[in-house]
């Protein structure tokens, strides 16, 4: 069963189950910064006779393209017990993220891994093919190791995927 619940209404075990499971599922590599970018938006929880077996989360952000600020959805924290990858969770874990973001935001977008790219690209995900780049306190930073793994998911907003997508600056992994 996947619920859908905004950050605010998740109590503190719950959100402990969260954080144990996307360590686990990253193996060590979620950091501080990670969590904190999964809080404050929709998270769609996998549950399975009462214990946690996925979870993806939906904040919001603001991308620059084509000289406009466009109201993202972006997804963070997507994971799946390991005894239970391949299952179908992380595609119905998606599907009410994809959901939400649908009534709310202009674009969805994310950044995946290798592997995770299958799942999104099978969604009918796209590529950002053009430059990736982030407005930092200092000015717009090119983001050049990200070029490749950004995804997005076009709702309302025009996109042009060989050009330019700038991310609104945040601390550790802009993307």
């Amino acid at each position: 069963m996947i619920a859908l619940r905004h950050t605010a209404d998740l109590p503190p075990d719950v959100l402990a189950a969260v954080r144990r499971l996307l360590d686990a599922s990253f193996e060590g590599r979620f950091t501080v910064d990670d969590w904190d970018h999964a809080l404050g938006g929709l998270h769609a929880l996998g549950w399975d006779d009462g214990e946690l077996v996925g979870h993806g989360a939906l904040v919001q952000r603001r991308l620059l393209h084509r000289g406009r600020a466009l109201r993202a959805g972006y997804v963070e924290g997507v994971a799946v017990r390991a005894d239970r990858r391949r299952s179908g969770i992380a595609s119905e874990l998606m599907s009410h993220l994809e959901g939400a973001a649908q009534g709310a935001y202009e674009v969805a977008a994310l950044s995946a891994s290798d592997p995770g790219a299958r799942l999104y690209l099978a969604r009918g995900w796209q590529r950002w093919r053009g430059h990736t780049s982030t407005m930092t306190p200092s000015g717009i930073v090119s983001t050049p190791q990200e070029d490749g793994s950004v995804f997005v998911l076009p709702i309302t907003a025009e996109l042009e995927l060989e050009g330019e997508i700038t991310s609104d600056w945040r601390d550790g992994d802009v993307w």
